[in-house]
């Protein structure tokens, strides 16, 4: 049986939609984009395990595939699914494993990074270089200091500094820090089979693939390469915006989701 998990709920508008936030992150960061869409949609956000309001995850099985199987448990009618970074690949796992039930489905930064180990070896090798000081401190044992060099690996130079972000933000940081590396053979090596022929073609919804123009350089390559491989999808950039944009840049975000739900009905 699945572990339950926190279900956040947002907004009251008649559009049903399913959002998944990124790792070390929580429910609550899809605030500032709700605020905004609100009035045209009901977000359902559910907390990862060890995240957020839900149990630490009990070590069994793939992690994604636990998410997943959380995240199959919300869609239960047919919804507008939004996806940040890991989230975003069980997103795209739920469009094509369940696309009669996903309308539209939004990629923000999806860190699919098996997509750039076929088109861009380069930048996978570069993100491997800048990903080794937060694993060698996971390695260590140093949960704080991993979870402080991940958060600046993926921060812009103008996000809040370490020491400035709020203690218990630090702190559920640090609680989910030790899932990153639990998740790389899926990332990296496709365990679910999304690259395998014919998988993705059965994404046959809108699809939006969002970054920011500020983004690791492997972003651009995944999400690119996502745009070429999926039925309908389009990419979008938004300037000054780093990973995580949906909470430093909810309105810009928003409207792209919205050109999205236009063009999806």
């Amino acid at each position: 049986m699945p572990q339950p998990v926190h279900v956040s709920h947002f907004g009251h508008g008649p559009r049903q939609v399913l959002a998944l936030h990124c790792t070390i992150a929580h429910s609550g960061a899809w605030k500032g984009l709700t605020r905004i869409l609100g009035d045209e949609a009901r977000f359902t956000a559910p907390d990862m395990l060890s995240h957020g309001r839900s149990p630490d995850w009990d070590g069994q099985g793939c992690f994604q595939d636990r998410i997943l199987e959380n995240a199959q448990a919300c869609l239960d009618r047919r919804m507008d699914v939004i996806g940040h970074s890991f989230g975003a690949t069980v997103a795209l796992r739920l469009a094509v494993e369940q696309p009669e039930l996903v309308r539209s489905l939004t990629l923000i930064e999806p860190v699919f990074f098996a997509v750039a180990c076929r088109d861009a070896p380069d930048l996978i090798e570069q993100h491997g270089q800048d990903a080794q000081p937060y694993m060698s401190a996971l390695e260590s044992g140093d949960k704080a200091l991993a979870a402080r060099l991940f958060n600046r690996m993926w921060s812009t130079a103008d996000s809040p500094r370490w020491p400035d972000l709020p203690e218990a933000t630090r702190a559920a940081m640090i609680r989910g820090i030790h899932i990153v590396p639990t998740v790389d053979e899926a990332l990296f090596k496709d365990t679910a089979g999304l690259l395998a022929p014919g998988q993705l073609d059965r994404a046959t919804m809108p699809v939006l693939l969002l970054r920011g123009a500020l983004t690791h350089p492997v972003m651009q390559a995944i999400s690119k390469g996502l745009v070429r491989r999926l039925p309908d999808a389009t990419e979008e950039v938004i300037a000054g915006a780093g990973h995580m944009l949906p909470i430093s840049h909810p309105a810009e975000t928003a409207a792209h989701i919205r050109a999205l739900w236009s063009r999806a009905g």
